[in-house]
């Protein structure tokens, strides 16, 4: 460390005490720190209301017909040539190769793009009003068939599950940006006081390949960021207090601790202590009210019968019934992950058992919601990260990835009911009609819940990031 010329002056003291430019190097941060807290100050970030609730409710762009979200995320990817895209013409050509027009420059992700290809395994009927052609596998679904709209034409980049996944979720195929759910509690906040602003479920054989990322809020202040619940017990880990901590103890503590972080807050203004604050405040309401949200044996049978729910027991179906009220208490943004759904192999059994556990609870969940009047601003979405290669793998049992081409549905919050939505080509390889990307989805699901995708930004490293990134177009025959 250079010194003037009289650092004879100072010989045996620790120069890092009396060098000038050590003092600008070192404490630059901290004096940046305190001109931001003053910025925040005066931009109302550091305002007793913001401190008291981040999560308030705000108004979107303009009016909207969705008002909450339940995401019902298939994980795994579903086989849309089994469910929803019957193709006759494939069934004819079972067993032998593709046109090799079909497969030119095609890229699969385990098998070679010249197998033979593989006939449906199911018996398809057409149902409501709308004629709606569904797989057998789904005669819940099919009850609400005029209530729903089915999306044929998805398609996708990603081909792999990770990225497949968290591009679905976030809108590119990178780790660390936030997930849809987050830009939603970001843009509206909550409407409830007593629990979690985007709460998120998980069930099926194994966890998301995607991971926390699926949920996560990136970028964004981390009190956007999804809420893992358990479908018994605590709904969060730790929730309640350990042998020798009573109410007032724990009172008292968070009292001492808020006005600790309230200190540091007025200081350097950073949002993050107030997610901190936030949280520990949740966390105490929700002793209060996670309990009563979790006891769905209070449910009428009926109910529960609907949904194929079962009190006590960890289920997509009580999922399913959990969502309903987690949306009835405020909570703007719900998802359920159901990792159970790629079938490489064992395609004709595994697909049997998935729609048994995941039909009737879907089916329950919007004849739930239409009867208590509150589909027409709730948005439902079910769908996985891409569809299922129309060639064969595993022997004669199984599909690869396929992102060319795959179905979703969607139903409520002024989404146009009773519609199927896009086209395929014989094969079910391509989407060819009203072709609907990732990104038109987002923008669409935006727009339905008051927010030009376009401006729905958070400046990060220099750059104003959205969910659509630089593309994303609305979906205008979605929309009622």
């Amino acid at each position: 460390m250079t010194m003037n010329c009289q650092s004879y002056l100072y010989r045996g003291h620790d120069r890092r005490l009396i060098a000038r430019r050590w003092f600008f190097q070192q404490c630059g941060v901290g004096l940046g720190a305190i001109a931001l807290g003053q910025l925040f100050r005066e931009s109302g970030w550091a305002s007793p209301a913001a401190l008291a609730n981040p999560l308030a409710p705000k108004s979107p762009h303009f009016p909207s017909k969705a008002k909450r979200v339940i995401f019902l995320f298939m994980a795994g990817a579903p086989s849309h040539l089994e469910l929803f895209d019957y193709k006759p013409e494939l069934a004819k050509w079972n067993g032998k190769l593709p046109p090799a027009e079909l497969v030119k420059g095609y890229r699969a992700a385990f098998i070679n793009p010249s197998s033979t290809l593989l006939g449906p395994k199911f018996k398809f009927a057409r149902h409501g009003q709308s004629g709606a052609e569904l797989s057998e596998l789904l005669p819940h679904l099919a009850e609400v068939a005029d209530d729903i709209a089915i999306v044929k034409s998805m398609h996708t980049e990603a081909f792999n599950h990770a990225p497949g996944q968290i591009f679905m979720n976030t809108g590119t195929q990178q780790f660390g940006r936030p997930s849809m759910g987050a830009w939603v509690t970001y843009g509206l906040g909550s409407e409830s006081t007593d629990l979690p602003a985007y709460v998120v479920f998980s069930s099926g054989a194994k966890g998301t390949s995607g991971g926390t990322s699926n949920w996560g809020c990136g970028f964004l202040p981390s009190l956007y960021q999804g809420v893992l619940f358990r479908s018994s017990g605590d709904p969060v880990l730790y929730l309640s207090n350990p042998k020798g901590v009573d109410s007032r103890m724990q009172r008292d503590s968070l009292d001492a601790i808020k006005r600790l972080n309230q200190k540091h807050f007025d200081v350097v203004g950073d949002p993050e202590i107030a997610t901190r604050l936030n949280s520990f405040e949740m966390a105490y309401r929700m002793q209060t009210s996670a309990p009563d949200l979790m006891d769905i044996a209070k449910e009428p049978k009926q109910i529960l019968e609907m949904y194929g729910a079962e009190p006590g027991k960890m289920s997509f179906a009580n999922n399913c019934l959990l969502a309903r009220r987690l949306v009835e208490r405020g909570v703007r943004f719900v998802q359920l992950f159901h990792e159970a759904w790629d079938q490489h192999g064992n395609l004709v059994a595994d697909l049997k058992k998935n729609c048994r556990d995941t039909d009737k609870a879907c089916a329950g969940l919007i004849k739930d919601l239409k009867q208590r009047g509150m589909l027409e601003d709730t948005l439902v979405v079910w769908g996985g990260e891409f569809g299922r290669t129309p060639m064969v793998q595993g022997g004669d049992d199984g599909r690869d990835h396929h992102p060319n081409c795959f179905t979703m549905w969607l139903a409520g919050g002024g989404i146009k009911p009773g519609i199927t939505l896009g086209e395929s080509d014989e094969f079910g390889f391509n989407a060819t009609t009203d072709k609907v990307h990732v990104h038109d989805l987002h923008a669409t699901l935006l727009h339905l819940l008051g927010f030009d995708h376009t401006r729905l930004t958070y400046r990060f490293q220099g750059r104003d990031f959205r969910l659509t990134d630089v593309a994303g177009e609305i979906v205008e025959k979605l929309l009622a």
